[in-house]
């Protein structure tokens, strides 16, 4: 359209198209580089069917010390170059935030951080006005960029790279021993609640990742490694090998194929197919073609080698073999199966039959992927589980067998541990509001607004100044009465944030009362702020009480209209982000002066 010169556009459409053929060139590379061996594969020697773990969010560099200089001076009237220590601070936490360590400490790191900006959207993030900065990440899946002004998109990414992380951590444990594998459950299980808290908080995000139906995918295939370490972790503790305990594993596997089956079926989704990774489509579909080839071996091994039930373990075999397949097989009784041996070998053999060709399966969608082929330890994994129904068909296949070996029928799936979706536990990590100078966020936030700070200088008088105080942090003045000031200009509805010249906008009920009461003849200078809008204490209680952490981004009522319990003392610590929570009247965050009322006193 700039243009009308033919051989100008063939020369950008030809540019173009060279681009375009190096972008997809280099998506190839990071697609390669996201699955690489290295990222799945742990330090043990073992063999396990490696795991999917995701990379993070990268982010840009993002400089704040102007913004809220500004912001300081304008909005709270206080010189921005005070604050420029803590304003540092916090953005070389955030360059922290950007690479964190593979472990606990890294999300420690990444809480820390998503905690603090829950202090930053209330101080400096007004409902009316943008910060006019932009926050910049790239997409964990496709490599390509975002941005917004919102703040929450800050929110939701870090809050997507913690569960990341925690995938990366589950990949890379010992999977060979009990306790990697219950460190394994639990990360994963914290990632998929990490993502459902994302995606259950969050709307609107503007890149794929952070999307509903990819968030969606990535819950799901969360609990299905879950289910897979479940299995895992039943093959360790199952030492004995009677007949209940292989056919509870072969069940065990079947749940295993049954949830990788809706991951697959997640990922090959029209609106989610186009930015999965081949490799993981390609390794989900392996996982349930292996799991469903494993369950019927264990069924095979159960009826082949354990023998034939005894009159005592008659009922109970029943009992679990009566359950244990989707449709009952077809020939004889139940009773007569389980108690003639030859019965059992012939179903057994359908069993092994169903395993070897779900084995061959397995093994012909692994190789259609290249990258899935460098990975030795899966191509070891499916060699050898083929090797082993194989070899053990020809144990059990007589030279004699004039039957026909039939079809099985698949096997019901069931787990004796479900896996747990854990949402992040905030709470965890501890923070101090790093501005907490500033003053109590009950009144010293981004969404009120107050006159200009007047200076009054009273006189005490025979019954004292003439007015009654409420609540701590800041003290409010709660009522006036008529004539009984020694000097106008002080009302109801006030707050005292310096008494003599002594900040007070953290000072307890009792500590302004002892400086007030301090005062001489000369009388006292104290400095008061009115938030706008409030006529009295009534209309000033809301305002104090009614707090914001919204932003604009994800559009998100959910998260934006996020309350928190904190601490009263100037280390305000964060406690929780409940979805449905609301501060209780007596929390110390934020006291509303008509919460307090035995606290008040005439002066």
């Amino acid at each position: 359209r700039a243009t009308s010169n033919h051989k100008v556009k063939e020369t950008v459409a030809l540019e173009l198209s060279y681009v375009n053929s190096n972008l997809q060139l280099l998506k190839e590379e990071l697609e390669e580089l996201n699955s690489s061996v290295d990222v799945y594969q742990n330090d043990s020697e073992s063999i396990s069917v490696p795991m999917i773990p995701l990379g993070l969010k990268e982010t840009k560099e993002l400089d704040l010390l102007v913004p809220l200089k500004d912001l300081i001076s304008e909005h709270y009237g206080e010189e921005g170059v005070l604050f420029e220590k803590e304003i540092k601070e916090f953005m070389e936490l955030r360059q922290a935030m950007r690479t964190p360590s593979r472990n606990e400490a890294g999300l420690e790191l990444l809480m820390e951080y998503y905690n603090q900006l829950y202090f930053l959207d209330s101080r400096f993030f007004p409902p009316t006005k943008s910060l006019g900065v932009f926050f910049h990440w790239y997409d964990s899946l496709t490599g390509v960029p975002s941005h917004q002004r919102a703040l929450a998109f800050e929110k939701g990414s870090v809050l997507f790279n913690i569960g990341a992380l925690h995938t990366q951590i589950g990949a890379r444990q010992d999977r060979a021993s009990l306790p990697g594998l219950n460190q394994a459950i639990d990360a994963f299980q914290k990632a998929a609640g990490a993502f459902n808290y994302l995606k259950e908080n969050f709307s609107n995000a503007p890149s794929l990742d952070m999307s509903t139906a990819s968030l969606n995918m990535l819950v799901r295939l969360m609990v299905a490694q879950v289910q897979e370490c479940v299995f895992e972790k039943m093959t360790l503790l199952r030492s004995q090998h009677n007949f209940l305990a292989r056919l509870q594993l072969a069940q065990e596997a079947a749940r295993v194929e049954d949830v990788y089956l809706l991951v697959h079926q997640t990922m090959t989704q029209a609106h989610v197919k186009d930015y999965v990774p081949f490799s993981w489509t390609t390794m989900v579909h392996v996982k349930s073609e292996h799991f469903k080839a494993l369950s019927h071996y264990f069924a095979a091994i159960a009826l082949c080698d354990c023998p034939a039930a005894t009159d005592a373990e008659l009922p109970e075999q029943e009992k679990a073999f009566i359950q244990f397949h989707i449709t009952m097989p077809e020939g004889p009784s139940l009773r007569v199966l389980l108690q003639d041996p030859e019965e059992r070998r012939k179903l057994g053999k359908a069993h092994l039959k169903k395993a070897i060709m779900k084995h061959e399966e397995a093994m012909r969608i692994h190789g259609l992927c290249k990258i899935l082929r460098k990975m030795d330890i899966l191509q070891e994994v499916l060699s050898f589980a083929h090797k082993r129904s194989l070899s053990k068909y020809s144990e059990i296949d007589h030279e004699e067998d004039f039957f026909e070996t039939g079809d099985a029928p698949d096997i019901h799936p069931k787990t004796h541990q479900k896996p747990e979706i854990k949402s992040p536990n905030f709470s965890q990590v501890k923070v101090t509001d790093l501005f907490h100078r500033l003053g109590p966020l009950s009144v010293f936030s981004a969404k009120n607004k107050w006159y200009p700070a007047r200076r009054v200088h009273l006189m005490r008088g025979e019954n004292g100044f003439g007015f009654t105080l409420r609540g701590d942090s800041p003290v409010l003045i709660a009522g006036v009465i008529p004539g009984g000031l020694r000097c106008p200009g002080l009302k109801e509805g006030d707050y005292i944030i310096s008494v003599n010249g002594k900040d007070c906008k953290w000072s307890k009920h009792a500590e302004v009362v002892q400086l007030l009461k301090s005062t001489g003849e000369e009388g006292v200078e104290i400095t008061v702020i009115t938030l706008q809008g409030s006529e009295g204490p009534r209309a000033a209680d809301k305002k104090a009480a009614a707090m914001s952490s919204g932003s604009g981004m994800l559009k998100s009522n959910k998260e934006n209209s996020r309350k928190s319990l904190m601490n009263s003392k100037s280390a305000s610590t964060l406690l929780v982000w409940s979805k449905k929570s609301k501060r209780s009247k007596k929390s110390t965050y934020g006291v509303p002066f008509t919460a307090v009322g035995d606290n008040e006193a005439m002066y």
